[in-house]
């Protein structure tokens, strides 16, 4: 396989002759060298020659829904910097890449050894979802970690942020402004943390009194047109204030208040939800709850190593405390006009 070997040489940036060695499995590489060769091997998608096939690539799976909305490309860079500084490759793996379902990448990187899977924002968040490819996980015993809220058959290592918290920040916030007639615009509903959501802000509004009707909770996918959807039913409601699933949802929603001729934050004040990239650069800037992307990602990556390495690792959730990040897009409730 000369062509193949002069591939693989320079992506494990070692010689022809080195990368043949290696793979005739002959004496005289280092442990370091002969891994970047295996290594190079598995990213580019060759088989191993049949003596090498017994151990496991040091490669982890990380799937992620998409790279559309900037908290997942955030996410893959805090988790492929952890997992190269404990001597791993991420194989980043997104829904919206050639049509591949959760279940075709799980294969190939099954079919890859990999030594792990971390799993973003995926099919475990949604109760009605297809599993099977999760449920085979777990019988497997592969190392995984889950990040965010998770079915509740899904018996992995998680880490999440506490989306009871966010809402508890985010809807006080608002009725410290005096706000009262407040919206929650969520995810489908089937969402797990868009059902952690609900259920804080209908606790958060008992707590303060306020009476929240249905018609003031909205499901929606996650984009901007989603949320300026929703928002435009919420407006019909005559909410002045606004609490979105995430930072997409939450522009989607300026953007409704100004197609219907009001202002952000004099009229309608917006809360999103991620402060993903560029939110501080929005006009107005965003309001926002801060994930500890950085902590979680830093976390999810020290659970699967320990996996890895025949530690026994928790499946309980580890909760991280979000950060309710103060902008431009809320403001004091509107006095009503005078009769």
């Amino acid at each position: 396989m000369p062509g193949k070997l002069s591939d693989v040489a320079k992506k494990a940036g070692v010689s022809e002759a080195t990368v043949s060695r290696v793979l005739n499995d002959k004496p005289g590489i280092s442990a370091s060298t002969r891994a970047a060769v295996l290594t190079a091997l598995d990213v580019m998608g060759y088989e191993r020659p049949t003596q090498l096939r017994g151990e496991r690539a040091r490669l982890i799976g990380l799937v992620l829904p998409e790279l559309q909305n900037p908290i997942f490309p955030a996410l893959a860079e805090v988790v492929g910097g952890a997992l190269a500084q404990r001597g791993f490759t991420a194989v980043l793996c997104t829904r919206t890449t050639g049509g591949m379902s959760e279940a075709d990448y799980v294969d190939m990187l099954l079919e890859r050894q990999v030594s792990g899977m971390v799993f973003g924002g995926g099919q475990y968040a949604e109760a009605d979802a297809p599993h099977g490819h999760y449920l085979r996980l777990l019988d497997l015993r592969l190392p995984v970690v889950l990040v965010n809220a998770a079915s509740e058959n899904l018996d992995f290592p998680r880490v999440s942020t506490d989306d009871a918290v966010a809402v508890e920040q985010a809807f006080g916030h608002l009725v410290s402004l005096g706000h009262e007639k407040i919206g929650l615009i969520l995810g489908p509903p089937d969402h797990m943390p868009s059902r952690r959501k609900h259920e804080a802000f209908e606790v958060a509004a008992k707590k303060a009194g306020l009476t929240v009707p249905k018609s003031h909770v909205e499901h929606t996918m996650f984009s901007i047109e989603g949320g300026q959807v929703a928002a435009s039913r919420l407006l019909k409601q005559g909410v002045t204030g606004v609490v979105c699933a995430s930072d997409p949802i939450a522009l989607g929603a300026v953007r409704a208040v100004r197609r219907a001729g009001l202002k952000v934050p004099q009229d309608v004040s917006v809360v999103g939800y991620d402060d993903s990239a560029f939110m501080n650069c929005t006009d107005p800037p965003l309001t926002t709850v801060r994930q500890p992307l950085e902590a979680i990602g830093r976390a999810a990556v020290a659970m699967l190593v320990g996996q890895i390495d025949g530690i026994p690792v928790t499946a309980e959730e580890l909760l991280f405390e979000p950060e309710l990040v103060v902008r431009g897009s809320t403001g004091p409730a509107p006095v009503p006009a005078a009769v």
